[in-house]
């Protein structure tokens, strides 16, 4: 039996989704296997490498959504999974913002970004 659940995202942009994961300070593998429990294993596009042994990873859909996968249980064992997933949210939230804003266009509008806690 599977530990893997699959939550769908709004995540569409694999290299801000790295770029975010980064920004964290989680390291990222890609077309590598999220680690689960008893060492099983799927693979997945993107895997945020995260201490312990669980992964999260994200997978591309045919609609260029990605789902995350994980073992949940696993991830909660060494990480708050809520804290940390809302972080990898927010962060690429903030990300696909600022690219957006850096479009040709858009480089001398004055941003101003204000993230609540």
């Amino acid at each position: 039996m599977s530990h893997f659940s699959t939550l769908r995202t709004k995540i569409t942009d694999a290299e801000i989704l790295k770029c975010s994961l980064q920004d964290l300070g989680i390291a990222i593998k890609t077309d590598a296997d999220v680690r689960g429990y008893n060492g099983q294993r799927v693979r997945s596009d993107i895997v945020a490498v995260l201490d312990g042994e669980y992964d999260l990873g994200w997978s591309q859909n045919a609609n260029g959504t990605f789902d995350l996968i994980a073992d949940l249980w696993g991830v909660a064992k060494k990480h708050n999974q809520t804290e940390l997933i809302n972080a990898i949210n927010q962060k690429y939230a903030i990300n696909q913002t600022l690219s957006q804003v850096k479009r040709p266009g858009l480089q001398n509008a004055n941003v101003k970004l204000v993230v609540h806690s």
